[in-house]
This record gives C-alpha cells, sequence and structure tokens, in this order.
C-alpha cells in the first residue's frame, strides 16, 4: 500500500511539503528522490522515526537504507557519535555489535526502541551496559528514571547485569 501511495504522491514529481507526509512513505523514497526537497541527513532524520518493521529485517531495502545512512552521515568507522545516534533513530536496530560495542552508550537510547535484537547485538549491548562507561553509568548507579529511558534492553540484561540493579 506504500509502495503505491508513493507513486501517486510522487505522480508529477517530489512534493515540496515531503515532510509533512507519514515517515513511513519515505522508506519507500530514495535519498536521491528526497534530495530535491532537502538534505539527505534530513532525510534520515525522518527515516529514522518511520516504522522500520514495514520493510522486513534484514531485507535488501533495509540494509541498502543502512549503507546509505552511513555514507550520508560519512561515518566511515564503526563508532557513531551521539548526534548521529539520533539522525540515525530506529535505523541503529539494524547495526552490527562492533558498531554498538564501538560506540560505547552512544547507541543505547535509540537501541531501547527496537523490537528485537540479533545474538552478536544482545552480547555487544551486555558489554557496553556491563562497562558503566556510558551516560547512563554502572547499573550499581541507576535509578528508576535510568531504567525507564533503557526498559526496552531490560530483556537483554543477564543476571550479572540484574543483580547490581539497586532495588
Amino acid at each position: 500500500q506504500l509502495r503505491c501511495l508513493v507513486k501517486l504522491v510522487t505522480l508529477h514529481g517530489i512534493p515540496k511539503d515531503l515532510d509533512s507526509y507519514p515517515k513511513d512513505l519515505l522508506l519507500f523514497l530514495s535519498p536521491s528522490d528526497y534530495a530535491a526537497t532537502g538534505s539527505c541527513r534530513q532525510y534520515f532524520a525522518n527515516i529514522g522515526k518511520a516504522n522500520l518493521d514495514v520493510l522486513q529485517r534484514e531485507s535488501s531495502q533495509r540494509k541498502e537504507l543502512l549503507l546509505e545512512a552511513l555514507a550520508c552521515l560519512k561515518i566511515s568507522s564503526t563508532q557513531v557519535n551521539k548526534e548521529n545516534a539520533e539522525i540515525l533513530g530506529r535505523l541503529v536496530c539494524d547495526l552490527g555489535g562492533e558498531y554498538i560495542r564501538n560506540s560505547g552508550g552512544n547507541l543505547l537510547k535509540q537501541l531501547s526502541h527496537c523490537d528485537s535484537f540479533l545474538p552478536d547485538q544482545e552480547e555487544a549491548i551486555r558489554s557496553v551496559i556491563s562497562s558503566g562507561n556510558t551516560t547512563f553509568g554502572a547499573p550499581a548507579a541507576w535509578s528508576a528514571f535510568t531504567l525507564n529511558e533503557l526498559s526496552g534492553l531490560i530483556p537483554v540484561f543477564d543476571h550479572s547485569i540484574l543483580q547490581k540493579i539497586p532495588k
């Protein structure tokens, strides 16, 4: 349905008010289509707010979106800073474990919105959390607010992390 809607919306060219359309619609446009109305950074900031589950996980289209986002943001290593993590939004759900490990806690807030994780992502999240080298600090210093911020990651925590969190 979204694919058909994109065809209708873009029948006479890319509309100038594309940012006012539902974010999920943008998943079916390419950054070059969007370039006429804004920057690739703006495009991926909007994509990061879309429901990526409209596209099947591990699909070529979803992988291509991530690769294009990394290129647009000039992320050439496996380290993502906080600003780029915010732009990527839900696209961080597709980053591999090495990105999660090398970015420290920069991805945790966005990762907490992901519906599921691959095993290497789970290991990386546990590793970063256990290190305590994040803006959230060590699990022993967490508050209810911290747990609320990271609530989507709680299913990934293992016993060694959970037992350190204050009651």
